[in-house]
């Protein structure tokens, strides 16, 4: 949902055909053949509903999946992972670069592959954060709890002397202001995954006119879900600012 906001903030007129498949997460906790299976099968429902581009709005989703995806479907196929790394490799001046995500995205170790690819020199320092999805998928954003577990998590990488964080996983933008606040009085800068694959969609439709113009735009955005809890709705609600329909499938 951060991605979806992100994207119609940039892009307001056009459709969004959102796929939040909340029967099933967290996405991080699973085997990377249960990933990719839930993936395709996600990617299929899209298209079967129109969707002309995909983008692939879970880290965990990404990390495993993306290169299969594109190998399957013919459509432009974007993912949060890769538009965070150069935001990433660009924004550190210490050459400290912390990653939190799920279990299944730092596992995979997508962020180092790719910053070493690009910036070897720089050094990468990662961190799973399983309790983080519940605890906002719960609506624990502001609790107690939430503040003493995102200490802990952190703490590592502070001690590491980081510069800049990239939030690995698109619940934790949510998450923002406590993640800024524990990471101490030194400025460190934040990688919204959410706002960086939103400015690479966008950086996409400008250089390519001709399929920009296929796409809808003016027709309701639909966000369909695989289930529908009364936490779920007020975290739709938050992330965007008004209510939400969301639909059940």
């Amino acid at each position: 949902m951060t991605v979806a906001r992100a994207v119609e903030s940039l892009l307001p007129d056009l459709q969004i055909l959102y796929y939040g498949d909340l029967a099933r997460t967290p996405y991080g906790s699973k085997s990377p053949e249960t990933i990719i299976d839930y993936s395709i099968t996600n990617t299929e429902f899209l298209l079967n509903h129109g969707a002309q581009a995909i983008i692939i709005a879970c880290n965990s989703a990404a990390s495993v999946a993306s290169e299969i995806l594109r190998q399957k479907f013919e459509v432009p196929i974007f993912e949060v992972i890769s538009p965070a790394v150069d935001r990433a490799i660009t924004a550190t001046h210490s050459g400290n670069i912390g990653i939190i995500g799920t279990r299944a995205t730092v596992r995979s170790e997508i962020y180092e592959q790719k910053i070493m690819q690009k910036a070897p020199e720089l050094r990468v320092f990662s961190k799973a954060c399983p309790l983080l999805v519940p605890l906002v998928e719960e609506g624990w954003i502001d609790a107690r709890e939430t503040k003493m577990i995102l200490r802990k998590y952190l703490s590592p990488l502070k001690q590491k002397q980081i510069d800049t964080l990239v939030l690995g996983c698109t619940h934790y933008p949510l998450l923002k202001n406590l993640i800024q606040h524990r990471m101490g009085k030194k400025k460190i800068s934040l990688i919204d995954s959410s706002i960086e694959v939103a400015l690479t969609l966008q950086r996409y439709l400008n250089k390519n006119p001709d399929f920009n113009k296929n796409l809808q735009y003016g027709s309701v955005s639909k966000y369909f879900v695989s289930d529908i809890t009364k936490a779920a709705t007020n975290t739709a609600e938050k992330i965007f600012g008004r209510p939400i329909g969301l639909i059940k499938v």
